[in-house]
């Protein structure tokens, strides 16, 4: 699966184009069209963030942004007609992580949508076992088959440490005779493909003379 998008929109000309662009771009995204629809939709899989317009026809955006932020930490991108200073703040006070007026471009909203993953640390990377494929903050990440491998051992086993010698049993072959240095060599790939710096990790850990673990970064804040 990708990163789950909900867009909360009641103008089918600005939900239907906003809902293609981020599905192009690796996102999974689905809009409802009211505060009650939109209730029930995060109360059935929350998602990893919200496009959430202000003025809907069954109530105030704004509200529904207090409520939400209150239950959980999911990033919420306000949009709203009105441009004035004071618009702005409002919307950011009551706990929205950005806020971005009519008329904008798809473009600009994925990038800020995208801003907001990186910034918060919320569920980034996803990988689709099925299509193997691997997407970070929505944008697809080319990989190796042998990485993607190595990736997906890891995250099935997130929190723990994967013991070199099982890796290599698993993802090589039990009866692997070359250098184990390749496994050093597919996680250096790995991070350089995740941004993931090896002195400060945020996805793969070595544990110096046993293996690696996988964790997710958590949000910030």
């Amino acid at each position: 699966m990708g990163t789950r998008i909900l867009v909360v929109e009641d103008e089918p000309g600005i939900a239907e184009p906003l809902v293609a662009h981020l599905l192009r771009d690796g996102f999974e995204a689905t809009s409802v069209g009211t505060v009650g629809d939109a209730r029930e939709s995060v109360a059935q899989v929350l998602p990893d963030a919200i496009v959430l317009d202000v003025m809907l026809p069954d109530g105030d955006g704004r509200d529904l942004c207090r409520e939400l932020r209150a239950a959980s930490g999911v990033p919420i991108l306000l949009l709203t007609a009105r441009g004035a200073d004071a618009d702005r703040i409002a919307g950011l006070e009551i706990g929205a992580d950005d806020y971005i007026v009519k008329p904008f471009s798809a473009g600009e909203l994925v990038a800020r949508i995208r801003a907001i993953l990186r910034r918060t640390g919320r569920v980034s990377v996803r990988l689709d076992l099925d299509a193997r494929t691997l997407t970070k903050c929505g944008t697809p990440v080319t990989l190796a088959a042998r990485e993607f491998d190595l990736l997906a051992l890891l995250m099935a086993r997130a929190g723990t440490v994967v013991r070199r010698e099982e890796i290599m049993d698993e993802v090589w072959d039990p009866h692997w005779f070359g250098s184990t240095k390749t496994l050093d060599v597919h996680i250096a790939w790995l991070r350089k493909k995740l941004g993931d710096d090896p002195a400060d990790p945020r996805y793969i850990t070595t544990i110096r003379g046993v293996g690696f673990r996988f964790t997710e970064p958590q949000p910030t804040g």
